[in-house]
């Protein structure tokens, strides 16, 4: 072989080797690209043949591979953990700095009091009662972050005619990092055409400051399934949580109460 052809052979290998386009894994999609710069909050791109700038946070994006092979991760997106159930309460991520869930997807609002037992009750314990809850409550919906709007605490009152124990109230958005797949799901269930059975139930009330789990054998059903901004809805009630191979968690409320119910495919 010539050396001209060696040229010309490695050339070519380079450019099958190597993409024309960057690639930006989010956490729900591929998006061949033209990355043009990596801002502090953003990531700003254009689609090939266009020039219209696009941008996404960088929270939603786990890593690009450049065209050059380069790859590059981002410590945004995997800061939070996964949660896999209410159990996994604890690892949901709170906070009150509103730059921190940009790029994650909403997936509802959520609420948590807790109140002393007495009007001696200690505050700070009150007040990490409720951040429990609310935790819990995010998990319930699937969510590993909380984006806290507001929090309202107040102490103790002892008075000559009446008096109050200490009480937290606190509101937020529940969001999540990486949604259930509508099309995989679908698909899911159309190879499982068989019964399905709810077997397990985790609930908590609004006065209540931990779920409770109960083991449950009955019949599930669903009738209508829709896909909208990214939530899988069952039957206009029960939204999807996560599912695997054996079965699916829907999330749904009731009033003041919340519902995490787990659902399992027949034979």
């Amino acid at each position: 072989m010539t050396k001209s052809a060696f040229l010309f052979v490695l050339l070519l290998f380079s450019v099958r080797a190597f993409g024309q386009t960057d690639t930006i894994f989010s956490n729900n999609e591929k998006i061949p690209c033209i990355v043009k710069e990596i801002k502090e909050s953003s990531v700003v791109y254009v689609h090939p043949g266009e020039e219209l700038l696009n941008s996404i946070y960088k929270n939603a994006v786990q890593k690009i591979v450049f065209k050059n092979g380069r790859v590059q991760f981002f410590a945004e997106a995997t800061s939070f953990n996964a949660v896999k159930g209410v159990d996994d309460y604890e690892k949901v991520t709170v906070t009150a700095v509103e730059s921190e869930v940009k790029g994650l997807f909403k997936v509802g609002d959520v609420s948590a009091k807790a109140v002393g037992t007495t009007e001696l009750s200690n505050q700070e314990r009150v007040k990490n009662r409720a951040y429990r809850k609310l935790k819990m409550v995010a998990a319930m919906m699937g969510a590993n972050a909380v984006y806290l709007t507001n929090q309202r605490t107040e102490g103790n009152k002892i008075g000559y005619f009446s008096s109050s124990s200490a009480e937290t109230n606190l509101t937020g958005v529940a969001y999540t990092n990486r949604l259930p797949d509508f099309n995989a799901f679908k698909e899911l269930l159309d190879r499982h055409k068989g019964k399905m059975t709810q077997v397990l139930e985790v609930s908590l009330g609004g006065s209540s400051t931990e779920y409770a789990k109960f083991k449950t054998n009955k019949p599930f059903t669903i009738e209508n399934l829709t896909g909208e901004n990214g939530l899988i809805v069952i039957d206009d009630k029960y939204r999807v949580v996560g599912f695997d191979q054996q079965g699916f968690n829907v999330y749904y409320r009731n009033k003041s109460k919340w519902f995490n119910v787990r659902v399992d495919f027949g034979e």
